[in-house]
C-alpha cells in the first residue's frame, strides 16, 4: 500500500467516524445545555459558589461572568507557577520566571496553550495536573458556553436573557468533557501513553552515557488537550513524543478527539433553533473547508518541491516515521483548522506551500470546524455577514433564522473579524520594527513566515508554532500574551453582544425575499465569504512569506 493510499484511507475513516457520531453526540450535548434538571453534584457546586441556577443573565452579565472567571483563573495559574518550588511533586524545578508565568497563564486560560518552555524540564507534576490540565477543561467549557449563548440569541425572541454562564460551565465540564476525558485517557493508556507520578528513570544510552526519562500524568492531560482543542503538550515534542502519541492508531484517536466536539456542535445549533437542516448547512461549510485544507496540505507535502523530497517521494524532514508524511500532514491540518495547536511534526520543516496551509487555516478564523465553541460562533458570525452581503445584492433587508440583520448586528459581526487581523499584522510589524524578528532562525521569506506564524497562532488562540523562532524573551512572552488575551475575549464580547441584540428581536416571518439558509447556494456563499475575507486581508503578508518562498 502506498503512502498516498494509506493517507486517503486514514482520512476517510475519520470522516466516517465523525458522521456516525454527529447525531447521537450532538443530541447528547443538546440535552446537556437545554435541560432544566440539575444533578446533586451540580447543585452542590452552585451552593458553594453562591449561584442561583434558576436565574438567567443578560448578555452583559453573561460577558462579565466570563471575564471575571477568566481573570481569576489567570491570577491563580500565574501564582501557581510562581510558587511551584514549594509544591508537592515540583520535581525540584525553580519557580517559573514572571514573564513566562504570565504568558503561560494567559495561554492556557484563553485555550491557546502556546508554550515557550519544555514541559518536562520546567513544570512539576502538580502544576501540570492541577494547573494546566484543569484549565484545559475550563477554557474549553467557556468556549462552548459562549457558542450556546449565541445560539440562544437566534432561538429566543423578545427577551434579554441568554442563560446562566455558571450553569452552562458546570454542566459542560461534568456532563460532556469529563466523561469523555476519562474514557479517552483509558484508551490512550491502552495504546501506550504514560500515566504515572514518576520523577524520572535513569537509563544507559548506546554511547555509554546516561539519560533521565521523565514520566508523569500524561494520558489524563493528553486526552483533554485534544478533546478541548487546547494543544499544550506534557513534553516539548508534544504529540510527536512517543509517551504522548505512541502509534499510528493513537494518532487517529487524537485527531478524532480534536474534531469530535467542533463537528458535532452544528447539530446542537440545529436542534436549538428548531431546524436541523440549518445545522447540516453549517456542518457542510465546515466539511468543505476542512477537506479542502487537508487535501492541499497532503498534496503539498507528498509532492514537495526540492531535490531530496522528490528523490524520496515526499517531504520527510520534521516528520515522525511512525506516522509517515500523510498522517502528519492530516494532523497538522486538523490542529490548525481547530484551535488545538498540538503538533506531531514540525511545521517549520514543511515545504513552503505545505507550511502555508496551517497559516491559512488559522487566518480563516479557525471555523472549519474551529475550536470547541469558538468554531461554531465564528462560523455563525460569518453566516451573519453572508446574509448581509446577500441582502445588499438583492436590495432587501437581510434576515437569518427569522432575525433581521441591521446596522447594529453587522457592526458586531464586522468588529469580530477585524480584531484578529489587526493583532496579527500589528504584532508582526512591531516585531520587525523593534528588531525582535532576529530571534527567527531563518532570514528572508521563511523568517517572515516564522514571525507571522507566531502572531497568527497567538491571536487566533491556536498555540502551535513553526518551531523556528526563539520566543523565550520578555518582549515575546509579553507581546504574545496580550495578543492571546485580546484575541480571545474581545471577540467573545462582540459575540455575546450580538446574541443579546438578536434575543430582544421579535421573530420576522419568512417571505419570498428571504434567502434560504439551509440550501447549497447559501453553503457556497458562506465558503466564498470566508475565503475572500482571508484573501483580501492576509494575501499581501502571505505573498511576502510562504508564497515568495515557494515560487
Amino acid at each position: 500500500m502506498t503512502m498516498t493510499t494509506a493517507g486517503i484511507i486514514f482520512v476517510l475513516s475519520l470522516v466516517v467516524a465523525l458522521v456516525a457520531v454527529y447525531k447521537p453526540f450532538g443530541d447528547h450535548m443538546f440535552r446537556v445545555v437545554s435541560g432544566e434538571r440539575h444533578s446533586r453534584v451540580e447543585r452542590g457546586i452552585y451552593r458553594l459558589v453562591g449561584v442561583n441556577p434558576a436565574a438567567e443573565q443578560s448578555w452583559g452579565v453573561y460577558a462579565r461572568s466570563v471575564l471575571a472567571f477568566s481573570a481569576v483563573s489567570i491570577l491563580f495559574l500565574y501564582a501557581f507557577q510562581r510558587v511551584q518550588d514549594h509544591l508537592w511533586l515540583s520535581l525540584g524545578f525553580d519557580p517559573v520566571v514572571p514573564h513566562g508565568a504570565w504568558n503561560t497563564a494567559v495561554s492556557f486560560v484563553t485555550n491557546t496553550n502556546w508554550q515557550w518552555y519544555s514541559g518536562e524540564s520546567t513544570m512539576g507534576h502538580l502544576v501540570q495536573m492541577a494547573g494546566l490540565a484543569v484549565q484545559n477543561f475550563l477554557s474549553a467549557a467557556v468556549g462552548i458556553a459562549v457558542a450556546v449563548a449565541l445560539v440562544r440569541g437566534f432561538a429566543r425572541s423578545r427577551t434579554g436573557q441568554l442563560g446562566n454562564f455558571w450553569v452552562d460551565l458546570t454542566r459542560i465540564v461534568l456532563r460532556i468533557l469529563l466523561p469523555i476525558a476519562v474514557l479517552g485517557a483509558l484508551v490512550l493508556m491502552l495504546g501506550g501513553v504514560v500515566q504515572n507520578l514518576s520523577t524520572g528513570t535513569e537509563v544507559s544510552t548506546l554511547t555509554g552515557g546516561s539519560q533521565t526519562i521523565t514520566g508523569g500524568p500524561v494520558a489524563s492531560q493528553e486526552v483533554i488537550k485534544e478533546l478541548g482543542t487546547n494543544g499544550g503538550g506534557f513534553y516539548n515534542a508534544n504529540s510527536a513524543h512517543p509517551f504522548e502519541n505512541p502509534t499510528a492508531w493513537t494518532n487517529w484517536v487524537e485527531i478524532f478527539l480534536i474534531l469530535l466536539i467542533p463537528f458535532s456542535l452544528p447539530r446542537v445549533f440545529g436542534r436549538m433553533v428548531g431546524q436541523n437542516r440549518q445545522g447540516y448547512a453549517i456542518a457542510a461549510v465546515m466539511a468543505i473547508l476542512a477537506l479542502a485544507s487537508i487535501t492541499l496540505t497532503n498534496v503539498f507535502e507528498l509532492t514537495g518541491n526540492g531535490t531530496v523530497p522528490q528523490a524520496v517521494g515526499a517531504a520527510l524532514e520534521g516528520k515522525e516515521v511512525r506516522f509517515d508524511v500523510s498522517n502528519s500532514a492530516t494532523f497538522a491540518a486538523a490542529t490548525t483548522l481547530t484551535s488545538t495547536g498540538a503538533v506531531n511534526s514540525f511545521h517549520d520543516s514543511y515545504t513552503a506551500l505545505g507550511g502555508m496551509m496551517p497559516l491559512v487555516n488559522m487566518m480563516l478564523g479557525e471555523v472549519a470546524p474551529g475550536g470547541v465553541g469558538s468554531g461554531l460562533y465564528g462560523l455563525l458570525m460569518l453566516a451573519v455577514i453572508t446574509v448581509f452581503v446577500a441582502g445588499l445584492m438583492v436590495g432587501r433587508t437581510p434576515e437569518y433564522l427569522g432575525k433581521k440583520i441591521g446596522a447594529r448586528e453587522i457592526k458586531f459581526a464586522s468588529l469580530y473579524f477585524l480584531i484578529t487581523p489587526a493583532l496579527v499584522l500589528t504584532g508582526t510589524a512591531a516585531a520587525f520594527a523593534t528588531g525582535n524578528n532576529s530571534t527567527a532562525l531563518n532570514a528572508g521569506p521563511h523568517g517572515l513566515s516564522e514571525v507571522l506564524y507566531a502572531f497568527t497562532s497567538a491571536s487566533n488562540n491556536n498555540g502551535s508554532a513553526f518551531a523556528g523562532i526563539t520566543v523565550n524573551t520578555t518582549w515575546w512572552n509579553t507581546a504574545l500574551g496580550f495578543c492571546m488575551l485580546l484575541g480571545r475575549f474581545l471577540p467573545i464580547i462582540f459575540v455575546l453582544a450580538l446574541a443579546g441584540s438578536l434575543a430582544r428581536q421579535a421573530p420576522t416571518p419568512a417571505s419570498e425575499g428571504t434567502l434560504p439558509t439551509h440550501r447549497p447556494l447559501f453553503v457556497g456563499m458562506v465558503v466564498g465569504v470566508t475565503v475572500i475575507l482571508v484573501a483580501l486581508t492576509f494575501l499581501p503578508a502571505l505573498a511576502l512569506g510562504p508564497l515568495a518562498e515557494g515560487r
